[in-house]
């Protein structure tokens, strides 16, 4: 009976105090507050939004409402081999395959990486569907079993049990239908839900901006990292944000196995620069923040550990450990090359059409349950600001049945050229540190 006057006084734009938020958490949680009250609440605080203090309380009661990964910090600091746990989130875009060069990189860097990851969903690409390209791979290890692989390899990277942050997960599924899924407060607590849950020292942001975004401007792109970087502080977990282009996909490949083959390229030393950029910058962040090293040794550390192999072999561990069967490259659909029909500098790239054609061929889901078909994809070979000539190779597409998809038509319209030269887009726009 309590919930229908607390979502009033939000309307009037008066704050939720801390037994108000944890009594509509916890009674979501338990069934005495039903869907319908929740979902009142979640569009009065998309439209009113939430203050720091009460964001930081939502986020609080919904940690609370699931468990925590253990942490044997006595046992570590005892034998010596404590180790600062460490992640990353990215708030998803066209191409982004970063967490799969991440997790290894960081864990031959002396720290450890928990890494609960998701699914992707319309545009965005996700980390379990990638590694999932790859035969055998679990992502579903109990917490004892991902306990001691963090232990033994230094990181692993799987879905989230029912058990981390129930209350978000039960919220986010009537947000989804409800169309509150655009609300700072609510994202900030959501994420934060979750990385809490994982006993983290330090955490970096990557919050995508532009066309293939979820945040297409740089004001809203700020709002969120500000909210996320103030509430973890609040929380008492160091995070950072990074601000980073997503006008066109980050590297050349989009799809499943496509990503995980440029991911390993990047671990071994090679793949595109940009893809490569934007993991050492991530990395370094959090290497800085863990104290595990200064500002002008990170990148140097980080970039030695990519080209030695040493990120790649314990890559190769966390497959193996994750019961992957690791085949190099993994098998890609019927390619078909796309060339330019005229000269001139690429002004911008069509993100939407690209992802949609992913999507089309089953590389990605249109709605929770869909299949994914690992081995379509479309690689991107120009960036905004090159210059292409008349018959220059624009796209790959990988798939077995071209004929049958009508976003495939007219793919080099996918880009737009100028007669003029125009200059490349900055990849890294901004850090965030409060």
């Amino acid at each position: 009976m309590l919930a229908a006057p607390l979502i009033v006084k939000k309307r009037e734009g008066f704050e939720l105090n801390e037994d108000e938020i944890r009594f509509l958490i916890n009674g979501f949680c338990d069934g005495s507050v039903a869907d319908y009250q929740m979902s009142a609440l979640a569009m009065a605080i998309c439209l009113k939004g939430m203050n720091q203090t009460e964001t930081a309380i939502l986020t609080s009661a919904m940690l609370e409402s699931g468990s925590r990964l253990p942490r044997r910090e006595a046992e570590r600091r005892q034998n010596g081999s404590d180790r600062p746990r460490v992640d990353k989130h990215s708030t998803g875009g066209l191409g982004d395959k970063v967490s799969l060069i991440l997790a290894p990189l960081l864990a031959v860097c002396d720290v450890d990486v928990p890494m609960i990851s998701g699914r992707g969903l319309g545009l965005t690409g996700g980390t379990l569907d990638k590694l999932e390209a790859i035969p055998g791979f679990r992502t579903d290890l109990s917490t004892e079993q991902s306990s001691a692989q963090l232990e033994r390899i230094g990181a692993f990277i799987v879905s989230a049990s029912e058990h981390i942050a129930p209350a978000d997960r039960k919220l986010y599924a009537l947000r989804d239908v409800t169309g509150t899924v655009e609300s700072v407060a609510l994202i900030t607590a959501s994420i934060l839900s979750k990385k809490l849950a994982a006993s983290l020292d330090a955490l970096v942001m990557d919050v995508k901006v532009g066309a293939a975004a979820f945040m297409k401007t740089l004001d809203n792109a700020r709002e969120l990292a500000h909210s996320i970087v103030q509430v973890a502080d609040r929380s008492g977990l160091p995070t950072t944000a990074i601000l980073s282009d997503m006008d066109q996909p980050l590297g050349q490949s989009n799809g499943n196995a496509n990503e995980v083959n440029e991911s390993i390229a990047v671990l071994q030393g090679q793949g595109p620069q940009e893809v490569r950029e934007l993991t050492v910058e991530l990395c370094a962040d959090l290497l800085i923040q863990a104290g595990v090293a200064k500002q002008d040794s990170a990148r140097e550390m980080l970039n030695s550990k990519l080209d030695n192999g040493e990120a790649y072999e314990r890559f190769e561990q966390m497959v193996a450990a994750q019961d992957g069967r690791m085949t190099h490259p993994l098998p890609v659909a019927t390619p078909r090359c796309i060339e330019s029909k005229t000269d001139g500098f690429v002004s911008s790239v069509n993100c939407l059409a690209i992802g949609e054609a992913v999507v089309a061929m089953g590389g990605g889901r249109r709605k929770m349950g869909d299949k994914i078909d690992p081995a379509v994809g479309v690689d991107v070979h120009v960036r905004i600001g090159q210059e292409v000539v008349k018959g220059q190779k624009l796209f790959t597409i990988f798939c077995d049945r071209y004929d049958s998809y009508s976003e495939l038509r007219q793919p080099d319209q996918w880009i737009e050229t100028t007669p003029t030269a125009c200059g490349p887009r900055p990849l890294i726009i901004e850090r965030i540190t409060d």
